[in-house]
């Protein structure tokens, strides 16, 4: 838990007793920016989906697979195991409202749930999982593309999670078991999807 703390230090000025980067318009552009790529990629399957129900007599602008596979990783990892799971029932307060920054809270480690945080709580990282969510359609890019797609959603995925840190809105747990969870569902899914 001390790492938790000693991280999120880096980012803290106490100086204004506040995270500043969560003050600076560009960073913040930057947040949601990568929200908008992340959901950038499931747009195609989304839209034929709804295609679909508009037109049943046609066929599926993307092949059902890649539909079902995308928008069950995302649905799975970045809304019910992140949103309407953990972050529902997980009461731990984010870094802005831990008493070490100057917030009411005090801090609770990333494996207690019985923290103060009453709703949208800090554990886990709802941008983490979505921006980790990336690797789904990393997993279907072609052989050769692969290895280069996988690190750019390992990288697009770190980056912005240590903005969500920088902003003081997670942990470092918060967002790496994000990442890990997202993983799991999107490595389960594959292999039942494709193999």
């Amino acid at each position: 838990p001390e790492l938790d703390l000693r991280l999120a230090s880096l980012f803290y000025d106490p100086a204004i007793h506040d995270f500043p980067l969560r003050l600076n318009r560009v960073a913040d552009f930057a947040r949601n920016a990568a929200m908008w790529i992340a959901w950038a990629f499931a747009l195609p399957s989304i839209v034929a989906l709804i295609m679909k129900f508009i037109r049943p007599d046609r066929p599926l602008l993307v092949r059902g697979r890649t539909v079902a596979f995308l928008l069950l990783t995302m649905f799975l990892s970045a809304g019910v195991l992140t949103n309407f799971t953990f972050k529902s029932f997980w009461g731990r307060p984010r870094p802005v409202a831990v008493t070490e920054f100057n917030g009411p809270l005090p801090f609770v480690a990333w494996w207690d749930p019985r923290g103060r945080c009453p709703k949208n709580c800090s554990f886990i990282s709802g941008e983490g999982a979505t921006s980790f969510w990336t690797l789904a359609p990393a997993a279907l890019a072609p052989p050769n593309w692969r290895p280069l797609a996988y690190t750019a959603a390992v990288v697009f995925g770190v980056v912005t999670s240590g903005l969500r840190m920088a902003f003081g809105g997670h942990f470092f747990t918060d967002v790496s078991i994000a990442g890990l969870v997202t993983f799991l569902v999107i490595w389960l899914l594959h292999g039942i999807i494709y193999r």
